[in-house]
């Protein structure tokens, strides 16, 4: 008669198996093989997590005769834990004998002693240590029995109270396990060396015996939180002082290699017992790249002069744990000072972010919001916070020195620096997740930290971690996440405002020193100044000074990721004022979207944005759409100035209003660029929309409101990045002016030049100055501002030289008569595209010019490889190279006859006259080289050609390009390898094969 009858489908899925007619059947298997009634068995199996992977294994063990005698208390922690770890189930299979000693000990929490001591056991030999991988499998085994004693006291104290309330104790527990486990691994290579075993050279056997070798634990193990299943990070260290004999300098660091090695197998190479974990020594001094065991004084020697600001965060943790005691006691002594005196090093701020992105670089997208340790929220959000304010005020308050998180937590609400209700909030949502964290180790004994996508394995975590269900499981994880991604920004800026704001809480005052420490610690190079503006910001009890102190820890934080914060919270505390009576301002950026990150993104990035948005610090309103920030169409600026111009009727008014509409567009389209909307095409079509659409109003309005002008038929040709419509904003605007009178008279020249004078002087805005160069008509500095059709004509056939008819490659008419544009651009035609091409002669003079130009016009104490124009590899280059083969080839290729260089250089390469890799190295020098002055425009506010030295600087330029924090050196080493490369291709096409500039001209 089966032991199933009677149960029916309806009691099995109470029990919480998935399963049910399959379970039923398993259920009077067991019952058969065990006698126990299957009701009974149901009771028992109701407390796993998994019961259905539970039973499935459980009949193995059967079969294995494991089951018989065990008491409904055994029964009750067999599933219990096997439920939870269906992994710890699998090993008892494989060792049977663990799962009787399991059931004889039941679940207790081990002292330090008693870990120690009963892992040494196992691996005697009587009076001697078992080696190689008897050892091996002899700890390993031993270890997961005292694992499961753990786990089984975890699970069964958590269903008594709840899981956070036993994280601590359990955290601690698997901390000792792990270092009792490495201790014991040493004693077993040291063992398996002087027997001569092992992998590797063999060392002598006295050396093997005699190396004193210490083991540092970093991380969770050196803060005795560590989970069920992780990387273990350690330091091996040695010391000379402790030797005696030959037992120095090489002999002892290949003794000690050897013995770290050896102990790092014991613990992760594969045996018949699978490895614990991973011993992880790349924390160590130089990384993967360093010695795996140095010296202590070594180790001290390197982070007294070479150590980043980051490792110094990585030493906080540092605890000796096995070996020599002395010497790994020692070491962390020694280093505790530098690791609190760390924040006064050089990037502080960047190497602790650094530290915080380190973790998530290699992550996959798709697992960020899955995430339990790793994605926002999660547990790094609360240890970055911790550890982040341990550094800033420990070096002054020693109340801080500690290593674990939930203790440092404690510490930090004790002294004030956190506020007791949010400080205990955090604590109970870190509980929360470790807890998560651990219990999904648990199941197959792998490190992970993912929350499970499908709903049964939902489940299952759920079942594990003492939720009702997995919607309860995933509702209190998703609520934690936002708790503490929200708890991350107040407890760090919060108590800033309290201490500016007079706020008078009771819970936390920061003093303003502690305050400044702390802004400091974020990126503030004048934190007292910071101090102040905030003060200004948030002090009084005005609905805006509310709502601006619930903004400023979001958007403090926002300042802190730009380049330069200091400049940022200036410009937002301008524009907040300048916006006050605005009653959007506030609210939009308390409910846009995008609005406030955008907006602390531009103020703490780009000074000449900022600038700008101060004169019309409504634009802030742009921010909530990407389309306000994209460039509009010459003909949309075009109508609205002429618009407001005809309204008009003195000169001065009317450019005043032409001038603020340029601006506004200019403003527009630096904030695209800052915000990343708008790229360098977009970018250079709206710079020559609006520089267009300027021009030509103002002359229309000089002509209408000026009798003087009105018998003159004016056009103005653009030139160089002006003509090719490629500028940048740092670009000046190269013009020449072609007039004619009508009818002739003989004051008209002296018109056609006042009205040029007239026009730089109008254009000319001290908020954003707009430089027209008229450097290149005919006679440059010493001609005319102006000439006619026949005067082009005449001095073009007469007297110029081979660079003007370079230089009108470029030459587009973009303002005035249109009928005038055309004729001149005729003229231009014959000089620009020579049916000839170019003479020996001619291209002699072109080569002899840009050999002369970059001899002479660099200027001096300039490094050239830094020279974004002029330098090797420079804009220069490209443009010189592509408009030597437009010179020589246009009047036979009429696709050269473009103003355009990138659209040239693609006919080069259809044409057979460049190879395409060359094009392309040549076309990303150029890209490179424009967007890296515009970008050096919007950072500093100003023009320059030169790729700055300054790191601050570098920093800021690298940001606007889209680069990550910290790539100044990656920024230089790009424009570097970038232009080489270009230099390269100009040269062989420009000069010759193997001929350098100047080669052969005398420079």
């Amino acid at each position: 008669m089966t032991r199933s009858a009677g149960l029916t489908l309806s009691l099995i899925a109470k029990a919480g198996f998935a399963e049910l007619s399959r379970a039923r059947e398993m259920l009077g298997e067991l019952a058969n093989k065990t006698g126990i009634e299957t009701v009974e068995l149901l009771s028992y199996f109701e407390l796993a997590a998994d019961p259905d992977t539970a039973l499935n294994h459980t009949l193995v063990l059967a079969d294995q005769g494991q089951l018989r005698g065990f008491t409904p208390e055994q029964w009750q922690r067999f599933c219990l834990v096997g439920g939870a770890s269906p992994a710890l189930l699998e090993f008892w299979q494989r060792n049977p004998q663990s799962l009787t000693r399991f059931q004889k000990e039941g679940g207790f929490i081990p002292q330090q002693h008693q870990i120690t001591e009963e892992l040494k056991a196992a691996v005697a030999d009587g009076s001697a240590i078992k080696t190689g991988a008897a050892g091996w499998n002899a700890l390993r085994i031993r270890y997961r029995e005292l694992l499961a004693a753990v786990v089984c006291a975890d699970l069964e104290g958590s269903a008594a109270v709840n899981g956070a309330a036993m994280f601590e104790r359990i955290s601690v527990a698997l901390s000792e396990l792990a270092a009792g486990a490495i201790s014991v691994a040493l004693e077993i290579a040291r063992a398996t060396l002087v027997a001569g075993q092992g992998n590797g050279l063999p060392i002598p056997v006295e050396h093997a015996k005699q190396a004193p070798l210490a083991i540092v634990a970093m991380g969770k193990c050196g803060a005795q939180e560590l989970n069920v299943v992780s990387d273990v990070d350690v330091i091996f260290i040695t010391d000379e002082l402790q030797t005696e004999g030959a037992l120095k300098g090489d002999a002892l660091l290949k003794a000690t290699t050897r013995l770290a090695s050896e102990t790092m197998r014991v613990i992760h190479d594969p045996a018949i017992e699978p490895p614990l974990w991973q011993l992880d020594a790349n924390l160590r001094p130089e990384g993967k790249n360093g010695p795996l065991v140095r010296t202590l004084g070594s180790c001290l020697n390197y982070y007294n002069n070479w150590a980043q600001a980051w490792e110094f965060q990585a030493l906080l943790k540092a605890r000796a744990i096995a070996g020599d005691m002395a010497i790994g006691e020692a070491f962390v002594e020694a280093t505790r000072p530098l690791v609190w005196a760390s924040r006064q090093r050089e990037d502080f701020v960047g190497s602790v972010q650094r530290m915080r992105e380190r973790v998530t670089e290699y992550l996959d997208p798709e697992d960020i919001d899955y995430q339990i340790k790793l994605g926002p929220g999660g547990l790094r959000d609360v240890e970055f916070s911790v550890q982040l304010l341990q550094l800033v005020h420990g070096e002054i308050d020693e109340s801080l020195r500690l290593r674990g998180t939930l203790e440092s937590l404690r510490a930090l609400i004790a002294g004030g620096y956190i506020a007791r209700s949010d400080g205990q909030e955090l604590i109970i949502a870190y509980s929360e997740l470790r807890v998560l964290e651990h219990r999904l180790q648990l199941r197959k004994l792998q490190r992970t930290a993912l929350m499970p996508r499908d709903e049964d394995a939902q489940r299952i975590l759920a079942r594990a971690s003492g939720y009702q269900g997995a919607s309860e499981m995933v509702n209190a994880w998703e609520h934690n996440k936002i708790r503490v991604r929200s708890l991350h920004l107040k407890i760090f800026y919060a108590p800033l405002l309290s201490a500016v704001a007079g706020l008078g809480t009771e819970e936390f005052v920061l003093t303003n020193q502690a305050a400044a420490e702390r802004l400091s610690s974020i990126g503030f190079r004048d934190p007292q100044s910071a101090l102040a503006h905030l003060g200004a910001l948030t002090s009084g009890t005005s609905r805006r000074a509310t709502i601006q102190r619930n903004l400023l820890p979001v958007l403090l934080q926002w300042l802190a990721q730009g380049a330069d914060p200091d400049y940022g919270l200036v410009a937002f505390r301008r524009i907040s004022d300048a916006n006050a009576k605005q009653h959007w301002y506030l609210r939009l950026l308390r409910d846009g979207t995008e609005v406030a990150e955008r907006l602390t993104a531009i103020l703490s990035g780009s000074r000449f944005t900022a600038d700008l948005l101060e004169t019309r610090p409504e634009s802030v309103a742009w921010l909530e759409s990407d389309e306000t920030l994209r460039p509009r169409s010459h003909s949309l600026i075009l109508d609205e100035m002429r618009a407001v111009a005809q309204r008009r009727e003195v000169i001065g008014e009317v450019a005043e209003q032409l001038r603020a509409i340029h601006r506004r567009e200019i403003l527009r389209l630096a904030m695209g660029r800052v915000v990343g909307v708008n790229d360098e095409a977009a970018v250079a079509m709206g710079l020559d929309a609006a520089h267009s659409a300027l021009l030509e109003v103002l002359l229309e309005q000089l002509q209408r409101l000026d009798p003087r002008y009105s018998g003159l038929e004016i056009s103005l040709i653009a030139l160089g990045r002006f003509g090719g419509q490629e500028l940048g904003f740092s670009s000046d605007l190269d013009l020449i002016v072609v007039y004619r009178a009508v009818p002739e008279r003989a004051e008209a020249r002296r018109d056609a030049e006042h009205l040029v004078q007239q026009l730089k002087a109008l254009v000319a805005d001290p908020r954003f100055p707009v430089e027209l160069d008229f450097d290149l008509r005919p006679e440059g500095k010493n001609g005319a501002f102006a000439r006619t059709l026949e005067g082009y004509a005449a001095y073009y056939q007469k007297w110029s030289l081979t660079w003007e008819a370079q230089a009108l490659l470029r030459a587009r008419p973009i303002a005035g008569s249109g009928e005038l544009g055309a004729e001149f651009i005729a003229i231009a035609n014959t000089v620009r595209y020579p049916e000839a091409g170019l003479s020996e002669t001619d291209m002699r003079e072109i080569r002899l010019l840009k050999a002369r130009m970059e001899s002479e016009r660099l200027p001096r104490g300039v490094e050239p490889t830094r020279h974004l124009k002029l330098g090797p590899g420079g804009i220069s280059d490209t443009e010189w190279l592509v408009q030597l083969w437009q010179l020589q080839c246009a009047a036979r290729i009429p696709e050269f006859k473009t103003t355009s260089t990138l659209a040239a250089l693609e006919v080069a390469v259809k044409e057979g006259l460049c190879e395409a890799t060359d094009a392309d190295r040549l076309r990303e020098a150029w890209r490179l080289a424009s967007s890296l002055r515009s970008a050096e425009k919007l950072w500093l506010g100003r023009s320059t050609d030169v790729l700055s030295h300054n790191r601050f600087e570098l920093e800021g330029i690298a940001r606007i390009l889209g680069l990550p924090p910290d790539h100044t050196t990656a920024l230089e080493e790009r424009w570097l390898t970038t232009a080489r490369k270009a230099r390269r291709v100009f040269e062989r096409e420009f000069f010759g094969e193997g001929v350098s500039a100047g080669a052969d001209y005398g420079y």
